[in-house]
């Protein structure tokens, strides 16, 4: 049996991915402060789904906790890791700067330390397209370059990139960074469009809809993004022999350190996604036609190429079967 950390457990992707890992076998530790950036009810729903089963625990700490997290990885030893707790948002980090330094680059810090002194065979961190920032060469590349972002969350993604490489090459611990392309699905985020589309839609409120509709999202169904995890975790990274300084490959190196994307490959432009939920729905939204939001980009698209080269997975699931899920679980969960 195989012993896995999955950190941020009682969030969207953590709980369909420890879900999963548990399903398979593998005994699952989480970890999850269960803060109130969103709805924390949702989050002890989640939480409480996964502690019915047998090999799930879940720690409600901080990663932040320097001591708390190092004494964790003492006594439980863990196998492999995957980090996916982070203060999520691109908006919110216009307004609260400093949550995203203290989870994102503090708390990835001890995971770091964590992995390092304990002996984790691979970590497997989230990342984001977010990245990507101001590129507008599409599809999105892991071997382009990535070093203007326009939110302070996509800079503390490309740090935890950096981050992680580092530790790859000073100390040989294998990472796997995963940039997750807007990701929905049954018990999402209540941050996220698909979500207050869905709720604003059904109770008859008006929705905002930025950038005139014409923003593109290559919108990933969680299922998707699990598998996309799970196979990649199983593919411990090494390094990279035709490596070069000279002409560096930001996706790869010399020590073992992977950079991959994770998208469905297949942009959906706003007006669709809200044309896909009416009539799923089977009720017209009222519509607030904005601009663009500072720190959004208009569109995003992903190569996933060394996806499906390296572990044979590429995501496939339409916008319009994903939508249908999500919206027969809100109902059933909100009693709709």
């Amino acid at each position: 049996m195989t012993k896995i950390l999955v950190t941020g457990a009682a969030g969207f992707i953590g709980s369909h991915l420890a879900g999963r890992l548990l399903d398979r076998g593998d005994e699952v530790v989480g970890i999850d402060n269960l803060n109130d950036y969103y709805d924390v009810q949702l989050k002890k729903d989640r939480l409480a789904r996964l502690e019915q089963r047998e090999n799930f625990r879940n720690y409600q700490v901080s990663l932040e906790d320097r001591d708390v997290i190092a004494d964790i990885f003492r006594k439980e030893k863990f196998d492999r890791v995957v980090n996916l707790a982070a203060q999520a948002g691109v908006r919110y980090s216009l307004i609260n700067p400093h949550a995203y330094m203290d989870s994102n680059i503090v708390g990835f810090m001890n995971i770091l330390e964590g992995c390092r002194h304990n002996d984790v065979e691979h970590l497997v961190y989230a990342s984001s397209s977010s990245v990507y920032g101001a590129n507008t060469t599409m599809p999105f590349s892991v071997h382009h370059n990535v070093d203007h972002p326009v939110s302070l969350y996509a800079a503390s993604k490309k740090a935890n990139e950096l981050m992680a490489h580092t530790y790859s090459h000073l100390y040989g611990l294998p990472t796997t960074g995963l940039r997750f392309f807007t990701v929905y699905g049954p018990w999402g985020r209540p941050d996220m469009a698909m979500f207050l589309f869905t709720s604003a839609i059904l109770e008859g409120r008006p929705i905002d809809v930025f950038n005139h509709g014409k923003m593109r999202r290559d919108f990933t169904y969680v299922d998707d993004i699990v598998e996309g995890v799970i196979r990649t975790l199983d593919n411990t990274a090494t390094p990279n022999p035709q490596w070069s300084g000279d002409i560096p490959d930001s996706a790869t190196s010399k020590a073992p350190y992977k950079i991959y994307n994770i998208g469905n490959n297949s942009p959906v432009e706003l007006m669709h996604l809200i044309e896909t939920i009416e009539n799923t729905i089977g009720k017209e939204a009222k519509k607030n036609m904005l601009p663009i939001q500072p720190g959004d980009v208009p569109a995003t698209y992903a190569d996933v190429d060394d996806l499906v080269n390296d572990v044979g997975f590429k995501p496939s699931t339409s916008i319009e079967e994903g939508v249908g899920n999500f919206i027969s679980w809100y109902r059933d969960y909100y009693k709709q």
